[in-house]
């Protein structure tokens, strides 16, 4: 069975017609396959939609993941109806033998970039030498290549060798977990860490589809190597905001591996995120404003975070000036962060800025939206708990004194 002939019109990519293999979402809410829609914003350098023509104000590209399980789901269905087995996943008898002579001269000669570069022009033209690649090792002696730069007296030409082994690694899929292993390691991490902190734009970009894809396949690859800080360049792409793409990379890689577990978090927070997303919170658009209360409310879930909010100057005053303001999930998340932050830190000044910011205000306003939410729950519980001392501020509104106590009463 041709899976591009037989696949629905929802899970082709409107560019080029074909199978989505990385769905990913524009501003518009249209999904296209990665690959083509970077091509046409960085490559071709267009400022609009593909499919609606509407001019773009945001470039963000968002992976649709319930869309790419959906197609993972659609495609083993039809394997398995389909009478024909699935094609080979060997490269041919020359392929392989070009790609294994190209990965002996990188390990023989000093002068490795030339070789790098016809290696990728072979490893990008199928997925077949791409997993061809991987068994022979490939992956290794590109650890060794860029290892090199970590050394003391490293020179330019082995910072240029290392810049193109990870524009050969980012065309490598790291779909398993011996993959992502060896990507994890402290001979590959280290090196990636200084190309995002030297290394051209380019480099920058092949680094960061690299962690990418890797903070899909592995829960604790931040933590490879307690010696390797990852976070903090990281963070330092996000706050630098040189390069809008680069950015929004880097605040999707933070975001997979802090969802990943309660190390990553804490690996996050002691490295500055809290504050680094608090500053960039005041002017950042709607859809990169949600991406960040997003990653600031996981934080958030842990007792560090909660503390390093609390003790941030504007933590309170940022995120209430965003309830209500800037969409519905905006809302929805900065009140979880208020009430996380309420519930177990409730130092004197967060119950101070929370009235003097208006955030306490903003709640109320909340308990006469429609309908049960687990947002006006929320807010519901802060009232309760809280509005016995906020309603003793000489600034708290007149009108909303009674309210408390209806509050307090509905709630007995």
């Amino acid at each position: 069975m041709d899976d591009q002939e037989e696949a629905p019109l929802l899970f082709r990519c409107p560019i080029s017609m074909e199978l989505m293999e990385d769905p990913t979402t524009i501003s518009t809410g249209v999904t296209y396959e990665r690959k083509n829609i970077e091509r046409w914003f960085y490559t071709y350098k267009k400022l609009t939609c593909p499919a609606t023509m509407q001019r773009l104000d945001t470039f963000d590209l968002t992976p649709n993941r319930t869309l790419g399980r959906l197609i993972d789901s659609w495609r083993r269905d039809a394997r398995a109806k389909s009478q024909i087995p699935p094609p080979p996943t060997r490269c041919t008898a020359d392929e392989h033998e070009k790609m294994a002579s190209l990965l002996a001269d990188i390990e023989s000669t000093p002068f490795k970039v030339g070789s790098l570069k016809k290696l990728q022009s072979v490893v990008e033209t199928s997925a077949e030498v791409q997993n061809d690649f991987v068994r022979s090792g490939g992956i290794q002696v590109l650890s060794r290549t860029m290892s090199q730069i970590v050394h003391e007296g490293a020179d330019f030409s082995a910072f240029r060798a290392c810049e193109e082994s990870v524009a050969v690694l980012h065309h490598l899929p790291v779909a398993e977990a011996a993959s992502a292993e060896l990507l994890s390691r402290p001979e590959c991490m280290r090196p990636m860490m200084l190309l995002l902190q030297r290394g051209s734009a380019e480099a920058r970009l092949h680094t960061m589809a690299v962690l990418q894809k890797l903070s899909r396949t592995s829960k604790d690859w931040m933590l490879s190597d307690q010696q390797v800080d990852v976070a903090r360049p990281l963070l330092e792409l996000l706050s630098d905001e040189v390069s809008a793409r680069l950015s929004s990379c880097a605040l999707d890689v933070l975001t997979e591996v802090v969802a990943a577990s309660k190390k990553n978090r804490n690996k996050a927070i002691e490295a500055g995120a809290v504050c680094v997303l608090v500053e960039l919170l005041p002017d950042a658009s709607q859809h990169k404003c949600e991406r960040i209360l997003l990653l600031l409310s996981k934080l958030c879930d842990c007792p560090e975070g909660r503390a390093a909010f609390a003790d941030h100057g504007l933590g309170v005053a940022v995120v209430s000036k965003k309830i209500l303001r800037v969409s519905e999930l905006g809302t929805k998340l900065g009140v979880k962060i208020l009430s996380k932050v309420c519930n177990f830190v409730p130092t004197d000044k967060v119950i101070d800025d929370m009235v003097v910011f208006g955030a306490v205000r903003k709640l109320f306003c909340l308990l006469h939206v429609d309908g049960r939410s687990s947002t006006k729950d929320k807010a519901m519980g802060m009232i309760r708990v809280h509005g016995g001392v906020w309603k003793q501020y000489p600034c708290f509104p007149c009108e909303l004194k009674e309210y408390v106590k209806l509050v307090h009463r509905t709630c007995q």
